[in-house]
């Protein structure tokens, strides 16, 4: 799914995390704060939280003024991986970008007929857990349930998650527990720089996510 195009993001496999993270501040202005991690414990893997029912083990903010911690200087970033070098990486929505979040199988089918029709797209990440988040333009999030009733879907008939202001994205190459990590399903690249509004996949998405109700429903 991941199209041509000069990308640096991430660089190669087994770079440090730290270098990531400056790179996703520095290269794309993203804001960037450092997550939970993951802890050897008796032989397996536990979040460093401590929570044995972690939802989302290694991947997920700590302490509840995360918000204000999340940073676009790399100085800060660094100094953030300086004291804990296995932290995930976490991108706040809501500030350079929203994400439109929505089941994998949903987000292919979309992806692909967006594709074909030539659709300017920005990143998109494919997550661990079989979700994929469209990265669109801040704002986007909030505009999302009536655009969504335009086209004929009560919101919550849909599994489509806009993710806005207070919210945040989990990025690559962070591993989610057991599940695996994080990949773009479309790198970051100077084509895709510019990011496309909400209105502009909504319609894409809420018909795939619709479809693939159905299918499930049956």
């Amino acid at each position: 799914m991941d199209v041509t195009g000069t990308s640096q993001i991430p660089r190669q496999r087994g770079e440090r995390l730290v270098d990531t993270a400056v790179r996703y501040a520095e290269e794309r202005h993203w804001d960037v704060l450092a997550g939970a991690w993951l802890e050897p414990v008796a032989g397996a893997e536990r979040c460093s939280c401590a929570a044995a029912d972690c939802p989302s083990p290694g991947a997920h903010p700590l302490g509840r003024d995360w918000v204000n911690r999340a940073t676009g200087s790399a100085v800060a970033v660094r100094r953030m991986w300086a004291a804990s070098p296995y932290a995930s990486i976490l991108l706040p929505t809501g500030r350079t970008f929203d994400a439109l979040d929505v089941p994998e199988s949903a987000g292919c089918l979309a992806l692909a007929r967006m594709e074909r029709r030539d659709v300017e797209l920005g990143p998109v990440t494919s997550t661990a857990t079989r979700r994929m988040l469209f990265f669109v333009l801040p704002g986007g999030a909030a505009k999302v349930p009536e655009l969504v009733r335009g086209l004929g879907w009560p919101p919550h008939t849909i599994d489509l998650v806009p993710r806005g202001e207070g919210d945040y994205v989990v990025a690559p190459p962070t591993r989610v527990g057991r599940h695996g990590p994080v990949q773009w399903a479309r790198r970051p690249t100077a084509a895709n720089r510019w990011l496309p509004d909400a209105e502009e996949l909504v319609s894409a998405l809420a018909y795939a996510c619709g479809r693939d109700g159905r299918r499930e429903s049956r």
